[in-house]
């Protein structure tokens, strides 16, 4: 009978508590300024032992000390960094992640832009030194930016006193931690979960989102409850890099221009090509993802010169690279000699380094596609030319 009236006991504390934590933000200015989590805390420590309440407190399960912590240096060896290094680049990532999205919350409510490097510098320095001390590792969170830039928080002094203040409170009122009864902490572990949650926009994104994302969204919420985060985070990310590249592939084409002889036709911008020149055009980065479409070029029997306008083209990997090599064994297979034309920074920084421009030729690269078009008639006029001097 003791136990249940403790157990009931504690469960009026909690309930109460968490009234405190809904309820409190809805009084106007003063919910506004004062948070209501330090108003749970007070109310649950006067409420135990005004009605004599059998309920633990922190108190009663810890031992609680005051003073700052003493330093400890980690032992680390390398068993310890084998079976911590996938936690630590989750943890990592995560707290990366958390951290440029509250700097994101930030900025849109004050109209501003933040330096993301300081911001992750800055966290892993934080972290390194928080380690130091027994800490855990800490991320900027987007409910205290909130709260902060409410309260009129507009410079990183804002964050500097909101590291001060539970510094004061661990050195001068840890004695009076040990009073909080711990159903108004899971009262507030209750609210802090809720908020995180971000059920809102879980339902929105299932609606909204496309059918990959909303897989992936299901199977990292289900791996997080069945295994771990770092399980889950895994695999989500994996899957998301295959559906990033899915994606980008698809957005790369490699297309072919058409031939227009219609004199009474209303596009009047088209470039006139010899019969003998053959131009495709490639938009969209070139890796192993789309290597397959450059197999989709194709020349005639009649084609002497084929141009490759690459201005569509931000990048270029080796699987890329090989793909162009190929091509390239294929035109002179066939006696075509190929173009290249608005090749950009990285793809030409790509084929000087595998030696293709070498192999393609200097000259054959052009700055845009009228050059290379004018280029491609000064050399069929150069083999008109010889073929004229051959036969006289």
């Amino acid at each position: 009978m003791g136990k249940l009236a403790s157990g009931r006991q504690a469960l009026v504390v909690g309930a109460v508590c968490l009234a405190v934590l809904f309820l409190w933000p809805r009084l106007g200015a003063m919910g506004a300024k004062v948070p209501s989590s330090l108003v749970a805390v007070i109310v649950g420590m006067i409420m135990v032992p005004l009605f004599g309440m059998n309920v633990s407190t922190i108190g009663d399960l810890y031992t609680i000390n005051a003073g700052l912590p003493e330093l400890h240096v980690p032992q680390l060896s390398i068993d310890l960094l084998r079976d911590q290094l996938p936690n630590g680049i989750t943890i990592a990532i995560l707290a990366a992640i958390e951290s440029l999205l509250s700097c994101v919350v930030a900025d849109s409510m004050i109209s501003s832009h933040h330096r993301c490097n300081m911001e992750l510098v800055a966290q892993g320095v934080g972290n390194l030194g928080s380690v130091l001390f027994g800490g855990i590792p800490a991320t900027g969170a987007i409910a205290r930016t909130a709260a902060n830039v409410k309260s009129g928080g507009r410079t990183p002094v804002a964050g500097m006193v909101h590291a001060l203040v539970p510094l004061a409170v661990l050195v001068f009122l840890m004695p009076y931690a040990a009073l909080i009864p711990m159903p108004t902490i899971a009262a507030i572990l209750l609210q802090v979960a809720y908020n995180m949650s971000g059920w809102r926009n879980f339902a929105h994104l299932c609606h909204t989102a496309s059918r990959g994302a909303v897989a992936t969204l299901l199977l990292t919420f289900t791996l997080t409850i069945v295994f771990d985060l770092v399980t889950a985070i895994a695999v989500g990310m994996l899957i998301t890099v295959v559906l990033f590249m899915k994606m980008v592939s698809e957005e790369t084409e490699v297309k072919g221009w058409k031939y227009y002889c219609d004199a009474d036709s209303e596009v009047t911008h088209l470039r006139e090509l010899p019969k003998s020149v053959r131009v495709y055009e490639i938009n969209g980065p070139m890796f192993f993802g789309m290597t397959d479409r450059i197999t989709d070029i194709s020349v005639k029997e009649f084609t002497k010169y084929l141009i490759i306008r690459m201005r569509g083209v931000p990048s270029l990997d080796s699987s890329g690279m090989n793909a162009l090599e190929n091509l390239y064994d294929y035109c002179k297979e066939n006696g075509v000699k190929l173009i290249f034309s608005h090749a950009n920074e990285h793809p030409i920084k790509t084929m000087r380094r595998a030696g293709f421009v070498d192999l393609v030729g200097e000259e054959h690269f052009r700055p845009n596609i009228d050059d290379a078009i004018a280029h491609a008639r000064e050399l069929l006029a150069a083999e008109e030319a010889s073929k004229s001097v051959k036969a006289a």
